[in-house]
């Protein structure tokens, strides 16, 4: 078995956990099921709904800043099931974007310069 070298975090991008910190007030998963936002970066997010996502689908995750709109394409990556109750379900799924997201596309740029 081999050893994990440094903290074995492969993130390429900072991720930001807070409102105040990314400025995102509402999501929601094309259709129009609404999100809760736990983090996002600038090649993801990691998100809570009552809908479940089948890990390998494509959604469209419509994203609204105060003044902004974006609407990001991604794959599914993995969900599971964090809340069972009478009438609901809840899932925490993490969404790979196939192009970066332009709000945080600078942090990406630098830590890979900061690898380099």
């Amino acid at each position: 078995m081999e050893a994990v070298v440094g903290n074995g975090d492969r993130r390429d991008a900072t991720r930001h956990a807070g409102v105040d910190d990314h400025g995102i007030v509402s999501v929601h998963v094309r259709p129009g099921y609404r999100a809760m936002l736990i983090n996002i970066s600038a090649g993801g997010a990691l998100i809570e709904t009552e809908q479940r996502l089948l890990p390998g689908a494509s959604v469209d995750l419509l994203l609204e800043r105060s003044k902004y709109r974006a609407s990001v394409r991604g794959r599914v990556l993995r969900c599971s099931v964090i809340r069972v109750c009478a009438a609901s379900m809840g899932y925490r799924g993490a969404v790979g974007f196939d192009r970066p997201l332009p709000w945080f596309e600078h942090e990406r740029v630098s830590a890979a310069q900061q690898v380099l």
